[in-house]
């Protein structure tokens, strides 16, 4: 295999590579040309590069396929295989961040050096008309998802390894975790009580349960009864532009959640207020109904819930958290009272208890100095004991 290069214009190069046999006919070589933009030694270690490609086999042949052309037929790829809401994650990262930052550029030629600039444009000047910087984990998504797309590029032979996968990562800090603590959320339950939110945050709060989770628990998944009080997660709600669709839990996999004696009471007494109210327009009610519904039985929104919760909050003098931050107050609140780390990952359907532990680090050091000092009593007590004349 040879090759070797030609000056054009001043820094412009012509990489020619000599491929295979002569044509027997016309006794004339096959090459491929390249054009390359640098220095003569810059050239030089282009064609020496792509030499050894030719030779090992993992040489492929350029198109003019730009990254945004790659990208578009990437999610058309990808969509049967990843959830609607997942897919419109995918749409929204490729159309409105990086095909603006490197859609343009030729897929073939797109190097890591140049996916480096586009990440270091966004954190610092942004694409948007005022000019605000993306934040490092809007970046750090970005990432992910040329990466993955960009694999399929090698897949399908397009370009010969993914340049993304080098990339610096951006330095993402961990959002604050927001909490209620036992006064705050006795609160909150006295706020809320005569609201049709009362439910979906004792749900959230005592439960640990996730917004769409609430969203789509039926009455056949409550048991009320007197020697078993609890309820199954099956199915959660997510929201899309298309609508509301019902899919497993995070997880994967349903899971079982214990009902206190409050929470069975307070469920209950809601069973009976929404089996009157739909009474009334002529609706009867049963275990495939939701429990958390519209007056005429209809299930809420998602997002529906995100927003009355935000409304009602705003006439109290709580401090302002999330929703979905009532499931740390509620898992925090359980390590905090010395619950096992393993009971809560399973209470608030963790596929390991690692992420609990990793989410949740913060309450523990207060639980090891408390871990610390039983121990530390146990063995000063055998101590005592040992010492005692016998």
């Amino acid at each position: 295999m040879k090759g070797h290069i030609r000056e054009r214009s001043p820094g412009k190069w012509a990489i020619v590579l000599d491929v295979g046999e002569p044509d027997p006919k016309t006794g004339k070589k096959k090459r491929k040309w390249h054009s390359f933009t640098g220095t003569k030694r810059q050239a030089q270690a282009e064609c020496a590069r792509l030499i050894a490609e030719i030779t090992t086999g993992r040489y492929v042949e350029p198109t003019k396929q730009t990254v945004g052309e790659f990208l578009t037929e990437w999610l058309a790829f990808v969509k049967p295989t990843v959830s609607p809401k997942t897919h419109e994650r995918y749409m929204e990262i490729c159309e409105k961040n990086l095909g603006p930052l490197i859609g343009d550029v030729i897929l073939s030629k797109l190097k890591t050096d140049r996916i480096d600039a586009a990440f270091t444009k966004a954190l610092t000047e942004g694409r948007r008309a005022a000019g605000k910087p993306y934040a490092p984990r809007t970046v750090h998504h970005m990432r992910r998802v040329l990466i993955k797309a960009l694999s399929q590029a090698v897949t399908w032979e397009r370009i010969s390894r993914n340049p993304a996968a080098a990339t610096t990562p951006p330095k993402v800090e961990r959002t604050k975790m927001l909490a209620y603590d036992a006064e705050q959320t006795a609160e909150l339950i006295a706020e809320f009580r005569e609201t049709r939110m009362f439910i979906p945050t004792m749900l959230a709060v005592m439960c640990g349960l996730r917004r769409g989770e609430i969203a789509a628990l039926r009455w056949d998944d409550v048991e009320l009864g007197h020697t078993r009080r609890q309820l199954a997660v099956r199915q959660s709600a997510e929201q899309t532009k298309d609508g509301v669709r019902y899919k497993t839990p995070k997880s994967g996999k349903a899971r079982t959640v214990a009902l206190s004696a409050t929470m069975a009471a307070e469920l209950k007494a809601h069973r009976v207020r929404q089996s009157e109210e739909q009474l009334r327009i002529g609706l009867r009610p049963d275990g495939d109904s939701f429990v958390v519904a519209q007056v005429d039985g209809s299930p809420l929104q998602p997002r529906s819930l995100t927003h009355e919760w935000s409304r009602l909050l705003e006439k109290t003098n709580l401090p302002r958290i999330r929703f979905h931050d009532l499931r740390h107050t509620h898992a925090t609140q359980m390590l905090s009272a010395g619950v096992h780390p393993k009971v809560a990952s399973e209470r608030l359907g963790h596929s390991t208890v690692g992420i609990t532990l990793d989410l949740y680090s913060h309450v523990m050091p207060g639980m090891q100095a408390d871990a610390a000092e039983q121990v530390d009593a146990a063995l000063q007590a055998a101590i005592s004991a040992s010492r005692e004349p016998k």
